[in-house]
């Protein structure tokens, strides 16, 4: 509750956290809406290979010509911010405190994270793909460092991870965490050709506002899903469903009922995992007071007098009181992202960082895939990227959907099923590559048993 105090004292005194952009898409030119409001922050530059994105985006986060330098000296002497093409030269620029990655680029993401460690500066990761593929190991090499890692709040799973902390701080046992989104099985076929009809939004409107079809086409086919529950399962120590998310249809009044443990008639596959619900019950029908734009946590009453406590104080629960439910109907995006920078460059502290290894994800094939065809990644036309327990996911031997980009297939993989990584030659020299393969040996052992 002190960061605003915080970023005040630091610009009374002249000193504001400087923070450095990488990727200057939607959630980036959301942040700079806000960096500019937020006293006692400084973006000292922005880097994106595009500089006329770059351009763009402080334009539309307010940014006005005069407040643009030619370089990080002239940026740091009068306030205003630098444009470069080259992220590891805003990495190396002198003062810098914070960097948000926000490129959605897993390879770039690993490198641009080691380049902070080498530097001396703190991350917040954006990209939730890099973290996915293998964040408990870049977020180890961060505290070696004694640096910070952070995921990015105003996305869902810092969020997420909030909630579960403010549960288990009170002595509430988690029951369950996780978000909402729009979903049916169906949706798992979804190509960048059909998502704005199926996410609800016209396709010149979604032009107009710069959303890249793949990308939010990773939202509706499943994948991002995925990916954020890993994020939150390796954050939080959390459990995975052995089929993967069941995005059973939910409101946000029905929480303590749905996602509770199996053997009191619940959904969940056991007590303490992460689940994603639905909008949408399954033949499609909207549901009342959804929590598609929303994240949650569910939890037990520990005692007798915590449940008599529940029902005084008006908590809605399940039938038996015992479980009940916290929950945020929105969240922000970049607009949040403010307070993962202050957190990590006055506390020194994450909203968010993997610990342990319990979820990854997946590629699976949306259609017959035949030998020789390229993968085109998460939200592409391809594959989907399924939520798997880590263990069961090293044992199959299957392709973790951060690497299915680019790769030639050698062998043909049927519709719904996992991609090898035999199906695929992977470059052991490449940075993401070896980054996993140095991720699974260091934290697969602690994957013992369920």
């Amino acid at each position: 509750m002190n960061l605003y105090r915080m970023l005040r004292q630091r610009a009374q005194a002249g000193r504001p956290v400087t923070v450095g952009l990488i990727g200057a898409g939607k959630f980036g030119t959301m942040f700079l809406a806000q960096a500019r409001q937020t006293p006692g922050l400084h973006v000292l530059g922005v880097a994106d290979t595009n500089p006329k994105s770059a351009h763009g985006a402080l334009s539309e986060g307010g940014f006005t010509p005069d407040r643009l330098a030619d370089g990080f000296d002239a940026a740091r002497r009068d306030g205003t911010t630098a444009v470069v093409e080259d992220a590891d030269r805003l990495i190396a620029a002198d003062g810098l405190d914070v960097v948000v990655e926000a490129t959605g680029n897993p390879a770039a993401g690993i490198r641009h994270a080691r380049a902070c460690v080498a530097h001396g500066r703190h991350l917040v990761n954006v990209n939730v793909e890099a973290d996915a593929l293998c964040g408990p190991l870049l977020a180890r090499e961060f505290s070696q460092a004694g640096l910070v890692y952070s995921l990015a709040y105003g996305d869902q799973p810092a969020i997420i991870c909030e909630l579960v902390d403010w549960a288990r701080a009170c002595g509430l046992p988690v029951i369950a965490a996780g978000k909402g989104t729009k979903y049916l099985e169906t949706f798992h076929l979804s190509t960048p050709d059909t998502v704005w009809d199926l996410y609800g939004i016209a396709r010149e409107t979604a032009e107009r506002a710069g959303m890249n079809a793949q990308m939010f086409n990773s939202f509706i086919d499943g994948t991002k899903s995925g990916i954020e529950m890993a994020a939150v399962a390796n954050a939080c120590d959390l459990g995975v469903p052995p089929d993967g998310l069941a995005f059973p249809p939910c409101s946000v009044d029905d929480l303590a009922h749905v996602l509770r443990p199996p053997e009191v008639g619940g959904r969940l596959h056991h007590a303490g995992q992460v689940e994603v619900v639905s909008s949408l019950e399954r033949d499609g029908r909207p549901i009342d007071r959804d929590l598609r734009w929303g994240v949650y946590v569910t939890f037990a009453a520990p005692s007798n007098y915590t449940r008599a406590c529940f029902r005084e104080y008006g908590l809605v629960t399940d039938v038996s009181g015992t479980y009940s439910a916290l929950y945020r109907p929105y969240h922000l995006i970049g607009l949040e992202l403010g307070i993962s920078v202050a957190s990590a460059a006055l506390r020194g502290e994450p909203t968010g960082a993997p610990e342990t290894f319990r979820g990854d994800v997946v590629a699976v094939a949306k259609r017959d895939l035949k030998a020789g065809e390229r993968l085109d990644g998460e939200g592409g036309y391809c594959v989907w990227g399924r939520l798997m327990p880590a263990e069961d996911s090293l044992a199959s031997g299957a392709l973790p959907i951060g690497l299915a980009h680019g790769l030639t297939l050698t062998q043909d993989v049927p519709q719904g099923t996992a991609v090898p990584r035999a199906a695929v030659q992977l470059d052991l020299t490449d940075c993401a590559v070896a980054a996993r393969a140095e991720m699974e040996r260091a934290f697969a052992p602690q994957q013992v048993a369920r």
